[in-house]
């Protein structure tokens, strides 16, 4: 069975399967972010969330090895049974998109990087848009290239900030030290003569981010994640395969979270990310 052909399977396999929990995975707490999008649209969808914690941040890691940990990551949630899988993380989207499809060609496979890219090229007015992002994500030009197919007149300028997702999964939002960082980043991008109208926040841990980042660059460039858009293409794609939830308007979803590292901190600062208390006794520890 492809991906393509759940509309042709049995009535109720088709039933059965659209039962089952949307798998979401990210190298830390980030992807909460678009998990909580998701919540907001599908509060009566199941979730199975898995953050990587213990090899975080993907961004500073080869290509090898993105794709690598992103296969492990999504083995072990097909093997605990999902119906989509979500790749909550720029880097691993853009590096990994296409070797997970062709490893998992029976699961429809969303990553947040076209998404993200469709909503800046209808928020930017003028095509000049920014990204910034972890190392890996521009240096592969994911965000670039799909924002030029979309806009080929677009004017892209790309920008690495490491330090972002450090700070952000340490729960450090704003504040000097952090917005020291972020005018060390973004000051030469918005300082010329005709800067960026639009900020595309390339990475799903730096909306938590978002308050010193608008300190830095003052109040009339749109920023732009793919929290929100991402969650609008999973329920497309659940709607257009018929295999949301059957009963999902009148129930309300479980969330099953997994780490693979200290259950206690992703509880803490996970709770920070997704807008609601994460229980430790929630939290399971795997091993990949």
């Amino acid at each position: 069975m492809t991906t393509s052909s759940f509309n042709s399977v049995s009535p109720d396999r088709q039933q059965e399967t659209s039962q089952l929990p949307i798998g979401v995975f990210d190298s830390g707490v980030g992807g909460l972010t678009v998990l909580r999008a998701m919540l907001q649209r599908m509060p009566g969808e199941d979730y199975l969330y898995l953050g990587d914690t213990a090899r975080l941040p993907y961004g500073s890691k080869s290509r090898e090895t993105i794709v690598r940990y992103s296969l492990q990551t999504t083995t072990r949630l097909v093997e605990l049974g999902i119906k989509v899988l979500v790749i909550a993380c720029n880097t691993a989207t853009a590096a990994a998109l296409p070797a997970l499809r062709e490893t998992f060609p029976n699961i429809p496979i969303i990553g947040v990087v076209e998404p993200g890219a469709q909503a800046a090229c209808q928020a930017s007015p003028s095509g000049r848009i920014a990204v910034i992002a972890t190392p890996s994500t521009i240096n592969g030009g994911a965000y670039q290239n799909a924002i030029l197919r979309r806009r080929p007149q677009a004017s892209v300028r790309s920008l690495a900030c490491p330090l972002f997702v450090p700070l952000a999964e340490e729960g450090w939002f704003d504040g000097p030290i952090v917005e020291s960082i972020a005018k060390r980043y973004l000051s030469p991008l918005f300082s010329d003569d005709n800067p960026p109208d639009c900020l595309v926040l390339g990475c799903t841990h730096y909306p938590m981010l978002a308050s010193a980042i608008r300190t830095v660059i003052g109040p009339d460039p749109v920023m732009v994640d793919s929290a929100a858009t991402t969650a609008e293409a999973v329920q497309s794609s659940l709607d257009s395969k018929n295999m949301a939830h059957p009963q999902q308007q009148d129930r309300t979803g479980v969330i099953r979270f997994f780490t693979t590292d200290d259950k206690g901190k992703f509880a803490r600062t996970g709770s920070l990310f997704l807008g609601m208390t994460i229980p430790e006794d929630n939290v399971q520890l795997v091993d990949l």
